[in-house]
């Protein structure tokens, strides 16, 4: 008798099963740098393709008013502002022929799962990305870049006291600045400085490594330049981004089809995801998408982005500078 993709997938288990083992395998979410909670599960799911999350402003920083014995005081207002999410919704299936190796084993759903699940964890790095290099184009983010690849020598360089300067982008908030995402290239270049620090994790599994008490995820998709060694680096604080996992009853989240006119037949495993991953306190701007639901091309735009928190309260920051020491020539001096 021959198991098929049926017979070990069960849609109900199947899909809470590989939506909570792409957050485990998400480095970013084991961080706190995405922060996942009910409440966004929900907007997720709801009917709009648009999040409105209205939010009130700070009372701000006036001068207190001296007290009197007679007349009335000055009584100022509260201000309120909105930042908005967009949902996005993505899909993807596998034949079974490039699954089919993993039936023998002792429990092939978790095998499968495996597969699918560190697929959608690499895949949600990779919308974050788009969506941060968008965010970062908007002109309302200017102060929330530190770029020194225009300086020479060591001041231009990657090290911890530019590290530091850059931080200091977030003033009296940078202590909640917890983490950072950075090119292998460059986790190198710091290495060679002996700056990472690996710590073992309790459970067995490869260390974690930190950055200046900071979390370092690296991504060979981030920004890097082999020939003139500049790169960038994301300084992330806890719940940065924020991350909705939705469903709709009308969607089915996974499904197996098989192509019974295929010769010698066909299955295919499909996984629906319906999310939102939003930059907390940088705003969507609707338009610009020419489908129901953005890619990332369309994520990765200046104009779809504006910032709505004030800059400290948004808990990233983009540090731009040189793996190498740059001569004057080199900067154009």
């Amino acid at each position: 008798m021959t198991t098929r993709l049926a017979d070990v997938i069960q849609p109900e288990i199947f899909t809470p099963y590989t939506i909570q083992r792409t957050m485990e395998l998400s480095e970013l979410v084991q961080s706190g740098i995405i922060a996942n909670n009910s409440e966004f599960d929900t907007l997720a799911g709801g009917p709009s393709k648009l999040i409105h999350m209205p939010f009130w402003n700070d009372l701000g920083n006036d001068e207190s008013q001296v007290m009197r014995d007679s007349g009335d005081m000055n009584v100022n207002k509260i201000t309120s502002s909105e930042d908005v999410a967009r949902k996005h919704a993505r899909v993807n299936a596998w034949g079974a022929n490039g699954l089919s190796a993993l039936l023998a084993g002792d429990d092939p759903m978790a095998a499968i799962g495996q597969l699918v699940s560190s697929y959608w964890a690499r895949d949600l790095q990779r919308t974050l990305l788009a969506t941060l290099s968008g965010v970062f184009k908007s002109s309302t983010m200017s102060q929330k870049v530190y770029d020194i690849t225009n300086r020479d020598a060591d001041a231009g360089t990657v090290n911890l006291n530019t590290f530091l300067d850059a931080t200091q982008l977030m003033g009296d908030a940078k202590e909640a600045l917890t983490g950072v995402m950075m090119h292998s290239a460059v986790e190198t270049a710091l290495r060679k400085q002996d700056l990472i620090e690996d710590v073992p994790q309790s459970e067995q599994g490869k260390p974690i490594s930190y950055f200046n008490g900071k979390r370092v995820i690296v991504d060979d998709s981030m920004f890097y330049n082999t020939e003139t060694g500049q790169a960038e680096m994301y300084i992330f604080g806890q719940g940065a981004i924020g991350l909705g996992n939705g469903s709709h009853p009308r969607i089915i989240q996974t499904e197996v089809s098989r192509n019974a006119l295929a010769y010698s037949g066909e299955e295919a495993l499909v996984n629906r995801k319906i999310f939102i991953l939003h930059p907390r306190g940088v705003k969507w701007n609707e338009g610009g998408v020419t489908n129901e639901f953005p890619t990332n091309s369309e994520l990765d735009t200046a104009a779809r982005w504006t910032r709505v928190y004030e800059p400290k309260a948004v808990r990233i920051v983009k540090f731009r500078f040189n793996t190498i020491e740059q001569t004057p020539t080199e900067v154009g001096v």
